[in-house]
């Protein structure tokens, strides 16, 4: 069983950035595709980004250019650096994975998930 903890959201005002970071209790991360997932008042689950088990990377078109997700498997942490960041981006980010699966998948098809953090983004 794969424990994810999510941590790094906060309030920031637009423009400005936060580092969200997931550490997992396993180390063979690399039979994880891992996923960040945010969710606005109001609204389902959002696929934000996904890094594959063999490293492709994959990005929402409303955060292209602004995020990057990275993992550090030594230290079982992935990350989600989100600068210029939006009012719109405001929303309980979560972090998934899904094992031996190389490739970005929805939310409900996820294995794993962690309780999520809250980014606000507002002036």
């Amino acid at each position: 069983q794969l424990q994810l903890v999510g941590s790094g959201g906060g309030s920031v005002q637009p423009g400005g950035s936060l580092r969200l970071s997931c550490v997992a209790s396993k180390f063979t991360m690399d039979t994880y595709s891992f996923g960040w997932f945010r969710q606005a008042p109001g609204k389902g689950p959002e696929g934000v980004s996904c890094s594959t088990m063999t490293g492709k990377e994959v990005y929402a078109d409303s955060v292209k250019g602004r995020f990057t997700i990275s993992r550090d498997n030594a230290k079982r942490t992935v990350y989600l650096q989100m600068n210029a960041l939006k009012p719109e981006d405001t929303g309980v980010y979560t972090c998934a994975a899904v094992a031996l699966v190389d490739k970005c998948v929805d939310w409900h098809d996820m294995d794993y998930r962690d309780k999520g953090t809250l980014v606000t983004v507002s002036s």
